[in-house]
């Protein structure tokens, strides 16, 4: 029997018996870090795709914004998998949720470690409507902006308030996703995903945090698990690929635009608000790096 269950400190227990404390700094603080994954089950093998990389690039989010210096990424791959197997889904999203533990931050200062609660929440996969991927989606114009000099930009954090609230404001237009604009004016990507533009043929994404050249202001862009996967996807095929800044111009004037995440992949964009993106139709090297992607994760 299929059913909803969470990892929490080392125990495997139903939705509702799952708490943390009231002093956790998840919950006090906004302090932690999330990755979500989908997990498939093949017979009795349960694979998550491309957990290690989720799984990398928390423990690197961890040091960097100090959190913690040890992320065991072998225990934390044990518990996302267990957990996905034993709730018996046969796709299932997954949720690993790491924050600052039960203490209060202005006391552990100085320290360079702290012990993290650990969660992993499994669920039934969202079911997206065929519609969304065989007539793509409409998405709006965010009025938020992202910051390239917050220091917590560029990492998947607890803090994701005013994105919803953007995601809110799109859902109410009928729209499937709202791009934010970094501070520059230059693109960053959805709300909950990465963008990228199909111009004569090759691929162009903005610059995520990591990417920068030398003496290049920081990016805000979360470098997605999709996105890599998408761009290593096409590099075998020969399709070009431009990690760049972008303007509005270079999306409004797109012949294809598509944005990525783990729960739909890739999700191709047909309006941006009034302005039509192409022939108004997903395109045709959209569908081939979905259809090229679903073989990669089925």
């Amino acid at each position: 029997m299929s059913q909803p269950l969470v990892f929490v400190q080392g125990r495997i227990v139903p939705r509702e018996e799952a708490h943390v404390s009231a002093f956790d700094a998840g919950f006090v603080h906004g302090v932690g870090l999330f990755e979500t994954m989908i997990a498939r089950r093949t017979g009795k093998v349960v694979r998550v795709f491309r957990l290690e990389e989720h799984l990398e690039r928390l423990g690197a989010s961890a040091a960097e914004l100090g959190l913690s210096n040890e992320v065991r990424t072998g225990p934390l791959a044990d518990a996302v998998l267990l957990t996905a197997e034993r709730s018996g889904y046969e796709t299932a999203r997954v949720r690993l949720t790491l924050t600052g533990g039960d203490l209060n931050l202005l006391e552990a200062s100085g320290r360079s470690n702290v012990t993290p609660t650990v969660i992993v929440s499994v669920q039934p996969a969202t079911q997206y409507p065929d519609a969304m991927f065989g007539r793509g989606v409409m998405v709006t114009l965010g009025d938020a902006r992202l910051n390239p000099l917050d220091p917590m930009a560029g990492h998947k954090t607890l803090n994701y308030w005013a994105r919803l609230r953007e995601l809110q404001a799109a859902a109410a237009k009928g729209a499937g996703e709202s791009i934010l604009l970094q501070v520059t004016n230059h693109i960053a990507g959805g709300c909950v995903s990465n963008l990228f533009a199909v111009r004569n043929g090759a691929l162009h994404t903005p610059i995520a945090h990591g990417e920068e050249e030398r003496g290049q202001m920081p990016s805000p862009v979360l470098p997605g698990i999709t996105r890599a996967a998408v761009i290593e996807i096409a590099q075998r095929k020969g399709i070009g690929t431009t990690k760049q800044m972008l303007t509005i111009d270079d999306v409004l004037d797109a012949d294809e635009l598509f944005l990525t995440n783990s729960s739909w992949g890739v999700l191709p964009v047909v309006r941006v608000e009034a302005e039509e993106i192409g022939e108004g139709t997903p395109g045709d090297l959209t569908r081939e790096l979905r259809a090229e992607l679903e073989q990669e994760t089925a």
